[in-house]
């Protein structure tokens, strides 16, 4: 499967997704679409970000836009993230990292010395038609939110 690219129209996918659903980004047609990458549950900087997109989602609804956050976590680890941090969207399973390759986001990274391969923090903004129109990678926490939110108010 290509990669996706911005301003090309990203490849319909789906993705088992808590709440015991399947998510397909066509049933979102209509509707802008944020998909948030990050390496792993309950991880501090994966909770302060997953928080800032929880705190910040009536404002991103009022913009007709829905946020997924994914990693290869399980469901079962992603339904006790999302119960324990009252999050108000949904977070995606990708184990097999089809989603990942899709949008091109394991990387080789240094973890305290080691060398592992991990999903690099990353955020992608899907307009209502399906064209991927924005990018953000290596993303810091830090504010990430507010960029990503000042990008689907000028689509």
């Amino acid at each position: 499967m290509a990669k996706v690219s911005i301003g090309k129209k990203v490849p319909d996918f789906s993705a088992a997704a808590t709440g015991d659903q399947t998510v397909s980004l066509k049933d979102y047609r209509g509707k802008n679409v944020v998909v948030y990458f990050y390496p792993k549950d309950s991880t501090p900087g994966c909770t302060l970000e997953g928080q800032d997109f929880r705190d910040n989602l009536a404002k991103f609804k009022r913009q007709k836009t829905v946020i997924f956050g994914v990693s290869r976590d399980s469901l079962s680890s992603h339904e006790r993230f999302l119960e324990k941090q009252d999050f108000n969207f949904d977070l995606l399973s990708d184990p097999d990292e089809k989603l990942c390759k899709l949008f091109d986001v394991i990387r080789e990274k240094n973890m305290y010395g080691r060398k592992v391969i991990g999903i690099e923090r990353s955020t992608f903004l899907i307009d209502a038609l399906g064209v991927l129109r924005q990018e953000w990678r290596k993303v810091r926490v830090k504010d990430h939110v507010a960029e990503v939110l000042l990008a689907v108010k000028a689509l």
